[in-house]
Protein backbone atom coordinates (compact mmCIF):
# COMPACT_ATOMS: atom_id res chain seq x y z
CA UNK A 1 0.00 0.00 0.00
CA UNK A 2 2.95 2.48 -0.61
CA UNK A 3 1.63 3.30 -4.13
CA UNK A 4 -1.37 5.73 -4.36
CA UNK A 5 -2.54 3.60 -7.15
CA UNK A 6 -2.05 0.44 -5.01
CA UNK A 7 -4.29 2.21 -2.23
CA UNK A 8 -7.10 3.22 -4.78
CA UNK A 9 -7.32 -0.25 -5.81
CA UNK A 10 -7.44 -1.82 -2.37
CA UNK A 11 -10.74 0.62 -1.19
CA UNK A 12 -12.25 -0.09 -4.48
CA UNK A 13 -12.00 -3.94 -3.78
CA UNK A 14 -13.19 -3.43 -0.31
CA UNK A 15 -16.34 -1.12 -1.45
CA UNK A 16 -17.12 -3.04 -4.31
CA UNK A 17 -16.47 -7.07 -3.14
CA UNK A 18 -17.55 -9.05 -0.38
CA UNK A 19 -14.75 -9.43 1.94
CA UNK A 20 -14.77 -11.61 4.84
CA UNK A 21 -12.81 -9.97 7.95
CA UNK A 22 -10.54 -11.67 10.47
CA UNK A 23 -11.82 -10.36 13.49
CA UNK A 24 -11.30 -10.65 17.22
CA UNK A 25 -13.50 -9.67 20.56
CA UNK A 26 -13.13 -6.14 21.51
CA UNK A 27 -10.77 -5.45 24.23
CA UNK A 28 -11.64 -2.15 26.00
CA UNK A 29 -8.87 0.18 26.49
CA UNK A 30 -8.41 3.24 28.86
CA UNK A 31 -5.08 4.82 28.27
CA UNK A 32 -5.63 8.82 26.59
CA UNK A 33 -3.40 9.98 24.10
CA UNK A 34 -1.27 12.96 25.35
CA UNK A 35 -2.13 15.54 22.73
CA UNK A 36 0.53 18.05 23.65
CA UNK A 37 3.02 15.58 22.55
CA UNK A 38 3.00 16.92 19.11
CA UNK A 39 4.10 13.17 17.65
CA UNK A 40 0.61 12.71 17.93
CA UNK A 41 -0.28 15.17 15.05
CA UNK A 42 0.54 14.79 11.58
CA UNK A 43 0.39 18.67 11.31
CA UNK A 44 0.36 20.80 13.89
CA UNK A 45 0.22 24.72 13.96
CA UNK A 46 0.41 24.05 9.67
CA UNK A 47 3.91 21.87 10.25
CA UNK A 48 3.46 18.61 9.31
CA UNK A 49 5.53 15.56 11.35
CA UNK A 50 8.55 15.81 8.81
CA UNK A 51 8.91 19.53 9.38
CA UNK A 52 7.76 21.15 6.25
CA UNK A 53 5.01 23.41 6.07
CA UNK A 54 1.52 22.96 4.57
CA UNK A 55 -0.43 25.59 3.19
CA UNK A 56 0.54 29.51 2.25
CA UNK A 57 0.18 30.43 5.93
CA UNK A 58 1.24 33.65 7.43
CA UNK A 59 1.48 35.61 10.18
CA UNK A 60 -1.65 37.04 9.08
CA UNK A 61 -4.03 34.31 8.47
CA UNK A 62 -6.66 33.85 10.37
CA UNK A 63 -8.72 31.07 10.42
CA UNK A 64 -7.85 27.50 11.53
CA UNK A 65 -8.52 24.58 10.18
CA UNK A 66 -8.80 20.92 12.11
CA UNK A 67 -8.89 17.83 9.84
CA UNK A 68 -9.90 14.23 10.47
CA UNK A 69 -8.48 11.98 8.14
CA UNK A 70 -10.55 8.90 6.15
CA UNK A 71 -10.39 5.14 7.34
CA UNK A 72 -7.15 3.89 6.24
CA UNK A 73 -7.23 0.43 8.47
CA UNK A 74 -8.16 -1.59 5.87
CA UNK A 75 -6.45 -5.10 5.84
CA UNK A 76 -8.97 -7.98 6.37
CA UNK A 77 -6.50 -10.14 7.93
CA UNK A 78 -5.92 -7.55 10.76
CA UNK A 79 -7.74 -8.32 13.63
CA UNK A 80 -7.29 -5.02 16.07
CA UNK A 81 -10.42 -3.16 16.06
CA UNK A 82 -8.35 0.64 16.33
CA UNK A 83 -5.14 1.92 14.58
CA UNK A 84 -2.17 1.77 17.21
CA UNK A 85 -1.10 5.77 17.40
CA UNK A 86 2.23 5.22 16.20
CA UNK A 87 0.73 2.30 13.87
CA UNK A 88 4.08 3.21 10.93
CA UNK A 89 1.79 2.05 7.95
CA UNK A 90 -1.29 4.38 8.83
CA UNK A 91 0.83 7.20 9.78
CA UNK A 92 2.80 6.99 6.66
CA UNK A 93 -0.17 6.54 4.49
CA UNK A 94 -1.37 9.72 5.74
CA UNK A 95 1.71 12.07 5.15
CA UNK A 96 2.20 10.67 2.02
CA UNK A 97 -1.19 10.42 0.48
CA UNK A 98 -4.08 12.30 2.78
CA UNK A 99 -2.36 14.78 3.47
CA UNK A 100 -1.16 16.43 -0.36
CA UNK A 101 -4.36 14.97 -1.81
CA UNK A 102 -7.24 15.87 1.02
CA UNK A 103 -5.98 18.20 3.71
CA UNK A 104 -3.78 20.44 1.40
CA UNK A 105 -7.38 21.42 0.08
CA UNK A 106 -7.77 23.78 2.93
CA UNK A 107 -4.58 24.83 4.07
CA UNK A 108 -4.11 27.96 2.51
CA UNK A 109 -7.16 28.87 4.68
CA UNK A 110 -5.71 28.80 7.71
CA UNK A 111 -3.17 27.01 9.89
CA UNK A 112 -3.48 23.14 9.88
CA UNK A 113 -4.01 20.95 12.90
CA UNK A 114 -4.27 17.35 11.81
CA UNK A 115 -4.32 14.89 14.83
CA UNK A 116 -3.02 10.94 14.27
CA UNK A 117 -6.22 9.00 15.92
CA UNK A 118 -6.74 5.31 16.89
CA UNK A 119 -9.05 5.27 13.85
CA UNK A 120 -11.71 1.98 13.83
CA UNK A 121 -10.72 -0.93 11.20
CA UNK A 122 -12.70 -0.30 8.24
CA UNK A 123 -15.14 -3.51 9.39
CA UNK A 124 -16.51 -1.89 12.29
CA UNK A 125 -18.86 -0.27 10.27
CA UNK A 126 -20.71 -3.25 8.20
CA UNK A 127 -22.80 -6.33 9.49
CA UNK A 128 -22.00 -8.36 11.41
CA UNK A 129 -18.87 -6.39 12.73
CA UNK A 130 -20.55 -3.85 14.03
CA UNK A 131 -22.52 -5.35 16.64
CA UNK A 132 -19.44 -7.37 17.79
CA UNK A 133 -17.45 -4.93 18.87
CA UNK A 134 -17.74 -2.58 16.12
CA UNK A 135 -19.43 0.43 17.76
CA UNK A 136 -16.73 0.28 21.07
CA UNK A 137 -14.62 0.80 17.81
CA UNK A 138 -15.66 3.53 16.38
CA UNK A 139 -16.45 5.40 20.26
CA UNK A 140 -13.15 5.01 21.17
CA UNK A 141 -11.59 6.62 17.51
CA UNK A 142 -14.13 9.61 18.18
CA UNK A 143 -12.80 9.63 21.87
CA UNK A 144 -8.95 10.35 20.36
CA UNK A 145 -10.66 13.24 18.12
CA UNK A 146 -12.09 14.48 20.77
CA UNK A 147 -9.16 14.77 22.96
CA UNK A 148 -7.18 16.11 19.87
CA UNK A 149 -10.23 19.14 19.11
CA UNK A 150 -10.15 19.66 22.85
CA UNK A 151 -6.53 20.45 23.33
CA UNK A 152 -6.75 22.04 20.26
CA UNK A 153 -9.74 24.37 21.63
CA UNK A 154 -7.74 24.79 25.01
CA UNK A 155 -3.78 25.72 23.51
CA UNK A 156 -4.36 26.57 19.71
CA UNK A 157 -7.71 28.22 19.05
CA UNK A 158 -7.84 31.76 21.07
CA UNK A 159 -10.83 32.29 19.92
CA UNK A 160 -9.52 32.28 15.80
CA UNK A 161 -12.54 31.35 13.62
CA UNK A 162 -12.56 27.24 12.43
CA UNK A 163 -12.73 25.30 9.54
CA UNK A 164 -13.56 21.49 10.01
CA UNK A 165 -12.81 19.02 7.27
CA UNK A 166 -12.46 15.81 6.97
CA UNK A 167 -13.86 12.70 4.83
CA UNK A 168 -15.29 9.84 5.46
CA UNK A 169 -14.65 8.27 8.61
CA UNK A 170 -13.25 11.58 9.83
CA UNK A 171 -16.22 13.19 8.78
CA UNK A 172 -18.40 10.90 10.80
CA UNK A 173 -16.19 12.07 13.80
CA UNK A 174 -16.28 15.39 12.99
CA UNK A 175 -19.89 15.75 12.66
CA UNK A 176 -20.29 14.32 16.41
CA UNK A 177 -17.95 17.07 17.30
CA UNK A 178 -20.16 19.81 16.17
CA UNK A 179 -23.09 18.23 17.84
CA UNK A 180 -21.39 18.20 21.01
CA UNK A 181 -19.29 21.43 20.61
CA UNK A 182 -20.65 24.06 18.06
CA UNK A 183 -24.89 23.34 17.26
CA UNK A 184 -26.53 25.66 19.54
CA UNK A 185 -23.66 26.88 21.46
CA UNK A 186 -21.55 29.65 21.67
CA UNK A 187 -18.89 27.85 19.61
CA UNK A 188 -20.69 28.21 16.77
CA UNK A 189 -20.19 31.54 16.13
CA UNK A 190 -16.32 30.59 15.39
CA UNK A 191 -17.72 28.48 12.69
CA UNK A 192 -16.41 28.89 8.60
CA UNK A 193 -18.30 26.38 7.45
CA UNK A 194 -17.68 22.37 8.47
CA UNK A 195 -17.05 19.75 5.11
CA UNK A 196 -18.20 16.99 6.37
CA UNK A 197 -17.26 14.87 3.06
CA UNK A 198 -18.09 11.53 2.22
CA UNK A 199 -20.83 10.59 5.13
CA UNK A 200 -24.16 10.31 4.96
CA UNK A 201 -25.62 13.58 6.65
CA UNK A 202 -29.57 14.18 7.25
CA UNK A 203 -30.95 17.46 7.75
CA UNK A 204 -32.47 16.44 11.31
CA UNK A 205 -28.67 15.99 12.46
CA UNK A 206 -28.43 19.30 14.08
CA UNK A 207 -31.07 21.48 16.20
CA UNK A 208 -29.40 25.14 15.23
CA UNK A 209 -26.85 24.21 12.30
CA UNK A 210 -28.23 23.94 8.28
CA UNK A 211 -26.65 23.40 4.70
CA UNK A 212 -24.68 25.75 3.47
CA UNK A 213 -26.29 27.06 0.26
CA UNK A 214 -24.12 29.52 -1.47
CA UNK A 215 -20.30 29.71 -1.86
CA UNK A 216 -19.56 32.38 0.17
CA UNK A 217 -22.26 31.26 3.19
CA UNK A 218 -21.23 30.72 6.77
CA UNK A 219 -21.70 29.10 9.79
CA UNK A 220 -23.33 25.50 8.43
CA UNK A 221 -22.08 22.39 6.54
CA UNK A 222 -21.51 20.71 2.92
CA UNK A 223 -21.65 17.28 2.61
CA UNK A 224 -21.73 14.95 -0.37
CA UNK A 225 -20.69 11.40 -1.77
CA UNK A 226 -19.78 10.69 -4.83
CA UNK A 227 -20.45 7.90 -7.54
CA UNK A 228 -20.28 7.34 -11.39
CA UNK A 229 -22.94 8.85 -13.25
CA UNK A 230 -25.54 7.19 -14.24
CA UNK A 231 -24.94 4.22 -11.73
CA UNK A 232 -26.71 3.34 -8.28
CA UNK A 233 -24.81 1.32 -5.73
CA UNK A 234 -26.29 -1.23 -3.97
CA UNK A 235 -26.96 0.23 -0.66
CA UNK A 236 -28.57 3.20 -2.34
CA UNK A 237 -31.33 3.52 0.18
CA UNK A 238 -28.74 4.33 2.97
CA UNK A 239 -28.63 8.08 1.34
CA UNK A 240 -32.42 8.31 0.76
CA UNK A 241 -32.73 12.44 1.74
CA UNK A 242 -28.96 12.73 3.07
CA UNK A 243 -27.70 16.35 2.04
CA UNK A 244 -26.07 16.48 -1.01
CA UNK A 245 -24.32 19.79 -1.58
CA UNK A 246 -22.71 21.18 -5.41
CA UNK A 247 -18.76 21.06 -4.69
CA UNK A 248 -18.52 23.29 -7.95
CA UNK A 249 -21.58 25.71 -7.90
CA UNK A 250 -21.50 25.54 -3.67
CA UNK A 251 -25.27 26.36 -4.16
CA UNK A 252 -28.70 24.47 -4.81
CA UNK A 253 -27.96 24.20 -8.61
CA UNK A 254 -29.12 20.48 -9.55
CA UNK A 255 -26.12 20.53 -12.13
CA UNK A 256 -22.59 21.92 -13.03
CA UNK A 257 -21.13 21.66 -16.62
CA UNK A 258 -17.73 20.43 -17.03
CA UNK A 259 -16.74 24.37 -17.70
CA UNK A 260 -17.18 25.58 -14.50
CA UNK A 261 -15.11 22.81 -12.74
CA UNK A 262 -12.22 24.48 -11.00
CA UNK A 263 -9.77 21.35 -10.68
CA UNK A 264 -9.12 17.70 -10.00
CA UNK A 265 -6.16 16.63 -7.79
CA UNK A 266 -4.64 13.22 -10.09
CA UNK A 267 -2.31 11.35 -8.87
CA UNK A 268 0.35 12.60 -11.00
CA UNK A 269 0.27 15.31 -8.61
CA UNK A 270 -1.29 17.53 -11.37
CA UNK A 271 -4.43 19.92 -11.33
CA UNK A 272 -6.84 19.27 -14.32
CA UNK A 273 -9.64 21.79 -14.26
CA UNK A 274 -13.02 21.56 -16.40
CA UNK A 275 -12.37 17.65 -16.21
CA UNK A 276 -15.95 16.72 -14.88
CA UNK A 277 -19.54 17.64 -14.66
CA UNK A 278 -21.94 16.96 -11.73
CA UNK A 279 -25.31 16.48 -11.20
CA UNK A 280 -27.17 15.90 -7.87
CA UNK A 281 -29.51 13.25 -7.25
CA UNK A 282 -31.37 11.90 -3.94
CA UNK A 283 -28.78 11.42 -1.41
CA UNK A 284 -25.81 11.83 -3.58
CA UNK A 285 -23.89 13.46 -6.15
CA UNK A 286 -23.36 11.33 -9.57
CA UNK A 287 -19.99 12.73 -11.36
CA UNK A 288 -18.81 12.53 -14.62
CA UNK A 289 -16.36 10.08 -16.16
CA UNK A 290 -13.22 12.35 -15.55
CA UNK A 291 -11.27 13.91 -18.60
CA UNK A 292 -7.54 12.75 -17.22
CA UNK A 293 -4.82 10.67 -18.45
CA UNK A 294 -5.68 7.27 -18.77
CA UNK A 295 -8.99 7.85 -17.62
CA UNK A 296 -10.24 4.27 -19.00
CA UNK A 297 -8.79 3.35 -16.03
CA UNK A 298 -11.51 5.35 -13.90
CA UNK A 299 -14.25 3.69 -16.66
CA UNK A 300 -13.97 0.60 -14.51
CA UNK A 301 -14.64 2.07 -11.38
CA UNK A 302 -18.79 3.05 -9.87
CA UNK A 303 -18.11 4.14 -6.52
CA UNK A 304 -15.95 7.56 -6.48
CA UNK A 305 -16.13 7.27 -2.69
CA UNK A 306 -12.08 7.57 -2.29
CA UNK A 307 -12.26 9.99 -4.54
CA UNK A 308 -14.73 12.81 -2.83
CA UNK A 309 -12.16 15.01 -2.02
CA UNK A 310 -9.74 14.87 -4.78
CA UNK A 311 -12.18 14.81 -7.46
CA UNK A 312 -12.95 18.69 -6.44
CA UNK A 313 -9.41 19.45 -5.27
CA UNK A 314 -9.80 22.98 -6.40
CA UNK A 315 -13.29 23.77 -5.52
CA UNK A 316 -13.00 22.99 -2.14
CA UNK A 317 -9.27 25.49 -1.91
CA UNK A 318 -10.72 28.19 -3.13
CA UNK A 319 -14.58 27.69 -2.22
CA UNK A 320 -12.46 27.56 1.93
CA UNK A 321 -10.86 30.82 0.95
CA UNK A 322 -13.75 32.68 0.10
CA UNK A 323 -15.51 31.34 3.29
CA UNK A 324 -12.71 32.93 5.64
CA UNK A 325 -13.04 36.10 3.87
CA UNK A 326 -16.66 36.15 3.93
CA UNK A 327 -16.52 35.41 7.84
CA UNK A 328 -14.14 38.27 8.17
CA UNK A 329 -16.20 40.91 6.53
CA UNK A 330 -19.14 39.60 8.36
CA UNK A 331 -17.29 40.06 11.62
CA UNK A 332 -15.60 43.87 10.80
CA UNK A 333 -19.73 44.19 10.27
CA UNK A 334 -20.91 42.75 13.27
CA UNK A 335 -21.85 45.02 16.26
CA UNK A 336 -18.85 45.11 19.10
CA UNK A 337 -19.06 42.16 20.88
CA UNK A 338 -21.09 39.81 18.53
CA UNK A 339 -17.99 37.60 17.26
Amino acid sequence: MRKLSGYIFIVFCLSACKVNYRTASFAPKTNVIDYSNTEHWAVYDGVSSEGKTIGAISDTTAADVFYVYPTLLIDKKDTNWNAAIDDANVNSDVIKWILPYQAAAWADAGRLFVPFYRQNHYRAFFKPYIDEGGREAIAFAYADVKAAFEYYMKFKNKGRPIILAGHSQGALHLKKILQEYFDGKPLQKQLVAAYLIGTRVMEDAFNTLRPLISPNQIGGYVSWNSYKKGKYPKYYDWYNNAITTNPISWDNSKESLMKDHKGLLYYDNVLYEKSLAVEKINGMLWVSLPKVPKRFLMSFVKDYHRFDVTLFWEDIRQNALQRVEAFNREKLRAPQGQF
